[in-house]
């Protein structure tokens, strides 16, 4: 059996440093590495089957961003942490939102796998949620306010509905 040279590739369950690790910094990156797999993990099923999209990496938000645009639909990124008890409680009624508004795209963010990145967005508390349009901001909001929430989702879209007239 070929074991992969990185830690990243390993299946969870398969800790068995002998077998891969040969210095300490190896083993301190195979563990952040599984504690990011785990995280990503909790925070895909605290969500469901919606049509939330897990972000982990700055590119994956830029896709997502290039997406959303080019098909004319409005973001609302999540951002959230594994510990945050608000976060957990708002991510089932997030998940329902998601497959109630198709015409929006869901992101998640975990603030502590994205922290860089997080930070680049002057998270205060979370969850906090973005609107965004064509990339640039267009609403927030903060903490897991279920009506509230529900309310500017509405709004973003109907915004989207074309007149009638």
């Amino acid at each position: 059996m070929r074991l992969s040279q990185n830690p990243r590739d390993l299946p969870c369950g398969s800790l068995d440093t002998s077998k891969f690790c040969t210095s300490t910094v190896k083993w301190d990156f195979a563990v952040v590495s599984l504690i990011s797999k785990m995280r990503s993990l909790s925070i895909m099923l605290s969500f469901g089957a919606g049509n939330v999209h897990l972000i982990t990496t700055k590119v994956a938000w830029d896709q997502k961003l290039e997406e959303a645009r080019s098909d004319g639909k409005i973001v609302i990124a999540n951002f959230s942490a594994t510990w945050c008890g608000p976060c957990k409680m708002i991510a089932p009624f997030y998940c329902e939102l998601s497959e109630k508004y198709p015409s929006l795209m869901f992101l998640v963010v975990d603030v502590d796998e994205l922290s860089d990145f997080s930070t680049s967005w002057d998270i205060k508390a979370t969850p906090t949620f973005f609107f965004l349009k064509d990339g640039q901001q267009i609403d927030k909001l903060v903490g897991a306010n279920k009506p509230e929430l529900q309310q500017k989702i509405t709004a973003m879209a109907d915004s989207l509905v074309p007149d009638r007239h």
